[in-house]
């Protein structure tokens, strides 16, 4: 099962090895990872994506809650939420194939952020299955390379992580 589960941590050093560490200790992958400060600087906000057992998952929530530089740890898993990721895509473009790029671009909502004689760079933000379809869409015109950020989640509602509305 996939779980997206948010932590938010004191932004200090080592806080992110600490985490890491919990999840390579139980032999679980970490299939992405965004971290960035928060409003309050002195905060990050971690954004982990995982496949696995939800026990073992579990365990890892208590293990995250137990570090002393863990504020809060939210699993979104059955939750409502709301979740971006943002890819760029290096595509050929060779002069038969320009147009189709354009194309399928503009039905994605992308924008071309880089051209050169031979390829366009793409980019595009979305819901992880929109990023993946525009992938499949552009893998026949010979995709060069493709960097994904992982996604990015935040609750539904007005509530807040510190509980205010």
């Amino acid at each position: 099962m996939r779980h997206t589960i948010s932590v938010l941590v004191e932004n200090e050093f080592g806080v992110l090895a600490r985490v890491a560490g919990l999840f390579s200790g139980r032999g679980f992958n970490i299939e992405s990872l965004s971290v960035a400060p928060t409003l309050d600087p002195s905060i990050s906000r971690m954004t982990i994506v995982t496949s696995g057992d939800d026990q073992i998952l579990e365990q890892i929530t208590k293990q995250l809650n137990k570090l002393i530089d863990t504020i809060k740890v939210i699993d979104f898993t059955g939750q409502n939420f709301v979740e971006r990721e943002m890819a760029m895509v290096k595509v050929s473009a060779e002069e038969n194939t320009r147009a189709e790029v354009l194309r399928i671009a503009d039905i994605f909502r992308a924008k071309v952020v880089d051209v050169t004689a031979r390829s366009y760079t793409i980019e595009v933000t979305g819901a992880p299955d929109k990023i993946d379809a525009l992938i499949e869409l552009l893998r026949p015109m010979g995709i060069k390379e493709i960097v994904r950020s992982g996604p990015v989640v935040l609750g539904r509602g007005p509530k807040g992580w510190r509980g205010a509305d």
